[in-house]
């Protein structure tokens, strides 16, 4: 399926946080952590637009990928996709795409406990640095030039 990025907008924010609450919900649920305001209020105060991008297929926003540099390496954060677009390859090929342009850097990410998405990220090379009961930080290491 065809996908295109976008740069976002402030007014994303608002969509983007309702896809953030239908996306997590599943695994919030499960790990005893839902709060439909908190899962909201917590992308609002996080959102940079500047950093964001929207996801799109047949140019409706479907998702979206933040990208923010540090000093060490780059995160990877606010990843989402609409779950009916998910297992389509997408969410594998826009990863693809933000870890070819940012180069040899390591990147940094966190994904919920049980989450399937840590699979994807363990193929296109992170590794486990730690974890907690409802946290799992990965890193895929500098990679040669």
């Amino acid at each position: 399926m065809k996908w295109t990025l976008r740069a976002s907008t402030p007014a994303d924010s608002i969509w983007i946080a309702e896809l953030r609450a239908e996306v997590l919900r599943p695994d919030l649920e499960r790990l005893g952590r839902y709060d439909p305001q908190r899962v909201r209020e917590r992308f609002t105060a996080a959102f940079r637009s500047e950093l964001t991008r929207v996801i799109e297929v047949e140019g409706r926003g479907v998702g979206s990928i933040t990208v923010r540099p540090e000093i060490d390496g780059v995160w990877i954060e606010h990843f989402y996709l609409s779950t009916e677009l998910q297992g389509r390859g997408i969410g594998r090929g826009v990863l693809e795409s933000v870890l070819a342009e940012s180069g040899t850097q390591p990147f940094r990410l966190n994904v919920l406990q049980g989450s399937r998405a840590a699979a994807l990220y363990t193929r296109l090379g992170f590794v486990l640095t730690d974890e907690d009961e409802v946290d799992v930080w990965m890193i895929r290491p500098r990679v040669a030039a």
